[in-house]
C-alpha cells in the first residue's frame, strides 16, 4: 500500500462513504452533475489502485466511446491530487499503472477479443466498472462477471459497478435490479448481501458552477427534468420514431445482412458541437427501393476543434459529401479547408417536422455498434402542453444524430424523392 494523504473535502459526502465499498455489484445512478464518474471512475479508483490489491477494467459498450472522458477521469484526478510520480499512464491504449504494479485499463464491450486477452502486470482483475451501463446488454454484464477470476490478495473484494441515468423504466437494468426490490423514487440508497444501490443527483455535487445548475433547475420538459435534473426513472408515451431497429449487420445470419462492400449508395452527415454538446457525425447507406436506412457507423464526441473534427470526416467518409448543420458557415468553410467535401444543409421553414414525415415512411435499421443512435431514437419525443397534450413540436434535446445523420444526411432524398409528403418547406 502506498501512503498518501488524500483530503476529504475533495470528495462529495454522498460519496465519501463508499471508498471502501465492497458489494459485489453496485449501481450508481441518478441525475445529471451528480458527480457519479467522478467518484467511480477517478476517485475511488486511484484510492483503490494506491491501496493495492486491485485491478480495474473500465469499459462502456463501444472502444470508441472509452477513449474520451472516460479514459481521462483517472488522469484528471491524478493531477488534481498531485500524484503524478506514483503513475505511469500509456498513451496508446490509456492504461494507468500505479507505482504498486496495480493497473487500470479500458475497453469497449464490443471489442471481445481484447477483453479476452487482458492481463494485469501484478494480480488478478478485481474491479469493473461499466460506464452508461444503459448501452449494454444483459449477457454482456454476465460475461464481465465471468471475467473476474483467480485469486485475489487478502482482505479484496471482487466489485462490478454500473453507472447510469435511468432513462426508462422499460430497460432491463431498472426490471433486473429495481423492479424486483420495489425500489420507489422517494429511496436514495439500497443494499443486501450482494447488491448496493445509491441514487445521486446535481444536489449531491457541490462542485458544480451555478450556470449548471440553473440549466438542470430551469428544464420545462417533463421527461428530461424527472430523469437528467430529479435521477428518476423515465416513462415516454410519446415517442417520436417506433420504426427503427436494432441489428448486426455483419451477421450473415440476420435479416438486415449489410457487408462493407454492400454499403455503396451512402449518406452522411453532421451536426456540429463543441463543450456540453457532441460534434455528431452519421453515416449511413440507403436502400430507396425498400425505403430502408441501414445506419452503421457515427462519431458523438466533445471538444474536438475543426482541425480534429476534419480528421476525424476524413478518416469516416473519406472525399463523400457530407451534409452539415448550416448554421455554422465558418465551420463548414474550415472543414473544406481541410480537405472535407463539406456542404450546407439548406433547411427552411417546417423542415424539422418535414424530415421526421419523410423519415416515419423508412425503415431505420441501426447497427448494434451505434449506441448514440440508439439512445437518441428511444428518448426523441414530442411536447406537450399544460395539460398534458402532446403537441407536434419535438423536443430540441439528444438529437444530434437525428438531425446530422439522418436529417440533414438525407435532405436531398426528401427534397427529390418520392415522398407522399404534400408541405414541402423546399418549395
Amino acid at each position: 500500500m502506498i501512503n498518501v494523504n488524500i483530503p476529504k473535502r475533495a470528495i462529495n459526502e454522498a460519496y465519501l462513504p463508499h471508498l471502501d465499498n465492497n458489494s459485489r455489484i453496485q449501481i450508481y445512478f441518478g441525475g445529471s452533475s451528480s458527480g457519479k464518474s467522478k467518484f467511480v471512475v477517478g476517485q475511488r479508483t486511484v484510492y483503490r489502485l494506491l491501496k493495492g490489491g486491485h485491478n480495474f477494467l473500465i469499459c462502456r459498450q463501444t472502444k470508441t466511446s472509452i477513449r474520451g472522458s472516460v479514459a481521462t477521469e483517472i488522469v484528471k484526478v491524478i493531477a488534481e491530487w498531485g500524484l503524478s510520480e506514483l503513475f505511469t499512464v500509456n498513451k496508446t491504449d490509456g492504461t494507468v499503472t500505479c507505482k504498486n504494479g496495480y493497473q487500470a485499463v479500458f475497453a469497449g464491450l464490443d471489442d471481445v477479443e481484447k477483453l479476452k486477452s487482458i492481463t494485469f502486470k501484478k494480480g488478478v482483475l478485481t474491479d469493473v466498472i461499466v460506464e452508461e451501463a444503459t448501452e449494454t446488454e444483459f449477457d454482456a454484464i454476465r460475461q464481465l462477471m465471468r471475467r473476474q477470476r483467480g485469486k485475489v490478495v487478502d482482505g479484496v473484494k471482487k466489485t462490478l459497478s454500473l453507472l447510469f441515468n435511468p432513462i426508462l423504466q422499460s430497460h432491463w437494468i431498472y426490471q433486473e435490479y429495481f423492479a424486483k426490490i420495489g425500489w420507489t423514487e422517494t429511496q436514495t440508497e439500497y443494499k443486501s448481501d450482494r447488491i448496493f444501490i445509491l441514487k445521486t443527483t446535481y444536489k449531491d455535487n457541490r462542485f458544480l458552477e451555478q450556470e449548471d445548475i440553473d440549466d438542470l433547475e430551469n428544464e420545462t420538459d417533463k421527461y428530461w427534468y424527472d430523469v437528467y435534473t430529479l435521477g428518476n426513472w423515465g416513462i415516454l408515451g410519446d415517442v417520436i420514431f417506433t420504426n427503427w431497429i436494432v441489428a448486426d449487420l455483419l451477421d450473415e445470419n440476420e435479416q438486415y445482412y449489410l457487408p462493407e462492400e454492400q454499403r455503396t449508395n451512402r449518406r452522411n452527415g453532421l451536426d456540429f458541437g463543441f463543450s456540453k454538446d457532441p460534434a455528431a457525425i452519421g453515416v449511413s447507406h440507403y436502400d430507396a427501393m425498400k425505403r430502408i436506412i441501414y445506419f452503421y457507423n457515427e462519431l458523438y464526441e466533445t471538444g474536438l476543434t475543426n482541425d480534429l473534427l476534419a480528421s476525424r470526416v476524413k478518416a469516416m467518409v473519406g472525399s463523400d459529401t457530407i451534409v452539415c448543420d448550416s448554421a455554422e458557415p465558418k465551420s463548414i468553410v474550415e472543414l473544406n479547408n481541410y480537405g472535407v467535401n463539406a456542404i450546407g444543409a439548406r433547411k427552411g421553414k417546417d423542415s424539422v417536422n418535414f424530415g421526421i414525415d419523410w423519415l416515419k415512411q423508412q425503415t431505420i435499421v441501426v447497427d448494434k455498434s451505434c449506441v448514440n443512435m440508439q439512445n437518441e431514437l428511444r428518448q426523441y419525443h414530442w411536447k406537450k402542453d399544460a395539460g398534458g397534450n402532446t403537441l407536434k413540436i419535438p423536443v430540441d434535446k439528444n438529437n444530434h444524430l437525428i438531425d446530422g445523420g439522418l436529417r440533414y444526411a438525407y435532405e436531398s432524398d426528401m427534397i427529390g424523392g418520392d415522398s407522399e409528403l404534400v408541405s414541402n418547406p423546399w418549395g
